[in-house]
C-alpha cells in the first residue's frame, strides 16, 4: 500500500542513502562478526522536553511509512557506493536485496508525549534495523517539532482558524513537511501548493504588497483584484495608509468583501481601528486576517483582538525557536546468540551528563485519573499490569515488512486534538512549566 491507496498523488522516492556512512561501517563489520542478525530491539524517544514545553506532539509516522517502505537500495545507489568505497562488496551484494522485514510499533500520530515515552519501537536483526537510524530520526525531529509548535499556536488562537505560511522560510522540501506537520497540529490551511498537492491540505492565498505595487494607484490594485477573484477575495490593505485602504475596499468590493489583511504595525490597534471602521461601512461581515511573523505567544496576545483568522510564517517552519524534538534511537534489547529463539537481552549504555538510558522492550500506557484525565505516563518492561491494558499507547505499525497502519492525515488531526483534550488543563499554558505528565517507569521481568 501506498500514498496512492490514500488518493494521493506522488510517490516517495528511494530513501536509502538518507543515512549516515556510519550507519553502513556498522553494517558491514556486524556482517563480517556474524552478529547482523541477531534479533534487536531499537527505540525512539527524548531524555526532555525543549525548555519550557509541557507536551510534545508525534508527528511524521506516516512519512515514515512511506521512507521505510521506499528504502531500497538500486543500482545507481550500489554504485554510488562502490566507487567511494563505503563498505565492502559482500556488504553490497546484501543491501542489493535489502527490504525491511520486521516490526515497528508505535505512539499513533498526532499523539502526545513525554520525557521517556518509546514514541516508536523497530523490532528485526541489527542489520535490518540500524540502517533505519538516521533517517526515521530525520523525520520525526523534524516533524515531531513543527507539530508541537503548531499545537501551541492552535491552542492560543482558540478556535480561529491559522493558515501555514512558511514556505519562503525553510527548504524547499522541508516547507512540504512543515505543512503537514502544521495541519496536524491544528492549522487549517497552507499557502504551500505542493503541501495541498501532495497531502491534500486545503490551499489559500490571494495577493502581496507586490501586486499593489505593481499599479498606478491602490484603488487599481484592489478593482483588479475583485473583477478576478470576486467580492469575497482577501484585500491587503497595509501597503500604504491602513484607513484610506480600507475605505477604498469596501468601495470597490461592498459590503460583500471577504477580508483584509494586516501584515504590519501594532496589530492589536490596527485591528481594533479596522474593526470599527469595516462596521461603520457596512462590511460587518468582512473578516480580518492578520500576518506579520507571529508565533503563540503574538497570537495569545491578540486573543482579545477582533481578529479572524492567522497567518503564520517563520516562526512555525522552525519549531517556534525548537526546530528539533531532540528524540535519540537507541538499541534497548538484542538476543544472546543467533539464534532464532534467543531471548533478547536488555542493553543500555552508561553514561553521564544527562545522556542515560534504560533497557529492555518498552510498553507505555497513559493512566487517568477519577475524572478521566491523563494523570501519568507509565512505561514498562514485562508484562503490562491489569489495570493498564486498557490504557496502551502503542500500536502496531509494520508487521513482517509490511506496512499494517497507514491512514488518512485527518484521523491524525483529530487524534491529536483529542489528545491534547484529555490533558490537564495546565497543558495548553504558554508559560514556562515542567512537563503536564510524570513519566513514571515499572519493571516487571525481562522485558524480551
Amino acid at each position: 500500500m501506498g500514498v496512492a491507496d490514500l488518493g494521493l498523488p506522488v510517490d516517495v522516492p528511494s530513501t536509502a542513502l538518507f543515512t549516515d556512512h556510519y550507519e553502513l561501517t556498522m553494517l558491514q563489520a556486524a556482517l563480517k562478526s556474524g552478529t547482523a542478525g541477531r534479533r534487536s530491539v531499537f527505540e525512539v524517544f527524548t531524555r526532555r522536553l525543549p525548555d519550557g514545553r509541557r507536551y510534545g506532539v508525534v508527528g511524521g509516522t506516516g512519512r515514515v511509512l512511506d521512507a521505510v517502505e521506499n528504502f531500497r537500495f538500486d543500482a545507481d545507489v550500489l554504485r554510488f557506493l562502490r566507487e567511494r568505497r563505503v563498505v565492502d562488496e559482500p556488504t553490497l551484494e546484501w543491501l542489493a536485496g535489502y527490504r525491511f522485514g520486521g516490526d515497528i510499533w508505535g505512539y499513533p500520530e498526532g499523539e502526545v508525549y513525554f520525557p521517556g515515552s518509546p514514541i516508536m519501537r523497530v523490532e528485526g536483526s541489527f542489520g535490518e534495523c540500524v540502517l533505519l537510524e538516521t533517517v526515521i530520526l530525520s523525520i520525526l525531529n523534524h516533524d515531531s517539532a513543527i507539530a508541537a509548535a503548531a499545537s501551541r499556536m492552535s491552542s492560543a488562537a482558540q478556535g480561529r482558524p491559522l493558515i501555514e505560511m512558511g514556505a519562503r522560510r525553510t527548504h524547499e522540501l522541508a516547507a512540504v513537511a512543515a505543512s503537514r506537520a502544521a495541519y496536524l497540529g491544528g492549522f487549517t490551511s497552507t499557502s504551500d501548493l505542493a503541501a495541498g498537492f501532495r497531502y491534500n491540505i486545503p490551499t489559500v492565498g490571494t495577493s502581496a504588497h507586490a501586486f499593489t505595487l505593481l499599479h498606478d494607484s491602490e484603488r487599481d490594485a484592489f478593482r483588479a483584484q475583485v473583477d478576478s477573484l470576486g467580492r469575497d477575495t482577501t484585500l491587503l490593505v497595509d501597503t500604504y495608509d491602513v484607513a484610506e485602504a480600507v475605505r477604498t475596499a469596501v468601495e470597490i468590493a461592498g459590503p460583500e468583501l471577504g477580508s483584509v489583511r494586516i501584515d504590519s504595525g501594532d496589530l492589536l490597534l490596527v485591528a481594533h481601528r479596522v474593526r470599527h471602521q469595516l462596521d461603520e461601512l457596512g462590511a460587518r461581515n468582512t473578516r480580518i486576517i492578520v500576518t506579520s511573523d507571529l508565533d503563540e505567544y503574538a497570537i495569545a496576545s491578540l486573543a482579545a483582538a477582533p481578529v479572524d483568522a492567522y497567518g503564520v510564517g517563520t516562526q512555525l517552519v522552525t519549531g517556534s525557536g525548537h526546530p528539533t524534538a531532540s528524540m535519540v534511537y537507541k538499541l534497548v534489547a538484542r538476543a544472546g546468540s543467533g539464534d532464532a529463539g534467543a531471548p533478547l537481552v536488555p542493553v543500555a549504555k552508561k553514561s553521564t551528563g544527562g545522556k542515560t538510558s534504560i533497557g529492555g522492550r518498552k510498553w507505555a500506557a497513559r493512566r487517568l485519573d477519577a475524572y478521566g484525565v491523563a494523570e501519568a505516563e507509565v512505561v514498562g518492561t514485562g508484562p503490562v499490569p491489569d489495570a493498564l491494558t486498557g490504557r496502551q499507547l502503542l500500536v502496531e505499525l509494520v508487521k513482517g515488512g509490511e506496512v499494517v497502519a497507514r491512514e488518512p492525515l485527518d484521523a491524525a488531526r483529530e487524534r491529536h486534538a483529542a489528545a491534547r483534550a484529555n490533558l490537564p488543563l495546565s497543558a495548553t499554558q504558554l508559560s514556562r512549566g515542567e512537563p503536564v505528565l510524570p513519566t513514571e517507569y515499572v519493571h516487571r521481568g525481562s522485558g524480551s
